[in-house]
């Protein structure tokens, strides 16, 4: 790398990490806070990091991969003095990762979005990484609504994961029939593989009580009873053509997009629509009220209070998009 562009590039490391430092960890993650507040004033760890590609080194991931590589979760001072010793890990490790969160509390709103579609249903995640949010059916649910706690476990008892969810209005609860589960994803993670494992609940941030133990649950159930997961760009028509065409015939074969289309360019994301709706499939999403126009009828964006549940393009729901909340508006 030419000096004049190694300088820009470290120059960007640190307007990326002053702006996650300053807006974005606050309130969530106060190490990664003071991480990155160290990485903006360090020229020596931020050229570090601009030898990774830049679709690779935001924040959270560059901090989850040296956490799984195992660098000290403590003062700036040791952390970058871990990384310094081991930079040609980090930088390798990063190349290679990308974000993949992988929330099974998702589950807790797209519950009652597959409550209204008849079964058995075939489940097809675009985005699927280890497949955690294609088990709805093995993880137990407590809803706590106005009148009480609703409760619904697995037909064999009550699951190691339990998920929890605030909600309000006519919330349909049942568990569904799933008889077939699979994904697409750019890289799928494989939810038996230690080094996967290990990178998920890295990306967990610090701080934030209870999810690595809810992944780790997850994670065991995927493993017990893995999906058909494929490679592969899910915008191009053909790849999810593919894959939606293993689905078996007697189901309903139920297309979900949770949360993965604000992370698909614009022109992929239209012609990932255009193919879920032209399959024999039923399209469930959860979506920010302005991602896209396919909402029929239009939604008041402004107003919306949170994320949109939808079903086929009709917004069911305003739910938080990991899964704390579910505000049903739907007739």
């Amino acid at each position: 790398m030419a000096d004049e562009t190694f300088q820009e590039e470290t120059q960007a490391v640190i307007a990326r990490f002053t702006r996650f430092a300053q807006e974005e960890a606050p309130g969530r993650s106060e190490l990664y806070a003071h991480w990155a507040a160290g990485v903006a004033g360090d020229e020596t760890i931020a050229g570090i990091l601009a030898r990774i590609p830049a679709t690779r080194r935001q924040p959270p991931l560059v901090f989850a991969v040296t956490r799984m590589l195992g660098a000290p979760e403590g003062a700036y001072p040791d952390w970058a003095r871990w990384v310094a010793q081991h930079a040609d890990a980090v930088v390798a490790e990063a190349s290679r990762r990308r974000l993949q969160t992988n929330e099974p509390q998702r589950c807790a709103p797209l519950l009652p979005a597959l409550a209204t579609i008849p079964g058995p249903l075939a489940l097809l995640e675009v985005g699927a990484s280890a497949g955690l949010c294609l088990y709805p059916d093995r993880y137990s649910y407590r809803y706590r609504g106005p009148d009480g706690v609703v409760a619904l476990d697995p037909a064999d008892g009550p699951s190691t994961v339990v998920l929890e969810s605030e909600i309000t209005g006519d919330v349909p609860l049942r568990m569904p029939e799933v008889v077939w589960r699979s994904g697409v994803d750019l890289d799928p993670l494989d939810a038996a593989s230690p080094s996967d494992r290990r990178f998920l609940t890295s990306l967990v941030w610090p701080g934030e009580s209870g999810r690595t133990d809810r992944i780790s649950a997850a994670l065991d159930i995927v493993a017990a009873d893995p999906p058909l997961l494929h490679a592969g760009d899910a915008s191009d028509p053909e790849v999810l053509r593919g894959a939606a065409a293993l689905a078996p015939a007697d189901a309903t074969l139920v297309v979900t997009t949770p949360g993965v289309l604000p992370h698909v360019p614009r022109a992929g994301r239209e012609r990932l629509i255009r193919t879920v709706r032209e399959l024999r499939a039923v399209w469930v999403t959860i979506d920010p009220p302005a991602l896209h126009e396919a909402w029929q009828p239009p939604i008041p964006v402004e107003a919306w209070g949170g994320f949109v549940l939808g079903r086929d393009g009709q917004a069911l729901a305003a739910v938080d998009p990991l899964g704390s909340f579910v505000h049903w508006r739907a007739s």
